[in-house]
């Protein structure tokens, strides 16, 4: 994989979700793997910041929810829509606009129903910025059109 910017890491790609009108405006994000564990990634800008130039809480809570939903649902191989029922995010540091922001999550355990993770939103260097934790509703049968594919091309 390509950086489609000069300004992005190395191996990461648009996360291209034509359909979803809230992350197109609030994104760009980007993704890849590392081993099993997808990896979403954004350069903090201007529009993502509080007024004293720090990403706000409410795109970290974006950011959040969507590694927990894309990251638990590829890792665990679910293929599946999976609603948010609960999200938990703890911010313990800033990312200043400009800066890369990585999220990765880890899957905790899954039932019939639902689906547990956690992970951190970090710096490059690894400086946490929030730690987070989601639990996830499993429905339905599995589809392709919420498989690795679709979020990884």
């Amino acid at each position: 994989m390509t950086s489609p910017q000069p300004d992005i890491p190395a191996g990461f790609k648009a996360l291209d979700l034509p359909t979803n009108a809230f992350l197109n405006a609030n994104g760009p994000v980007y993704v890849k793997m590392e081993g099993e564990h997808l990896v979403l990634g954004l350069r903090v800008e201007e529009r993502h910041c509080s007024s004293i130039g720090l990403c706000h809480g409410g795109m970290l809570l974006t950011l959040a929810d969507l590694v927990l939903t894309i990251g638990v649902n590829v890792q665990a191989r679910l293929s599946r829509f999976l609603p948010t029922v609960s999200v938990t995010c703890d911010f313990i540091g800033a990312a200043p606009r400009g800066a890369w922001l990585q999220a990765r999550v880890e899957v905790l355990r899954t039932t019939r129903n639902l689906a547990f993770g956690q992970g951190l939103l970090s710096l490059p260097d690894g400086t946490p910025v929030a730690r987070i934790s989601g639990i996830l509703k499993i429905g339905g049968e599995p589809d392709p059109a919420y498989g690795p594919e679709r979020y990884l091309g």
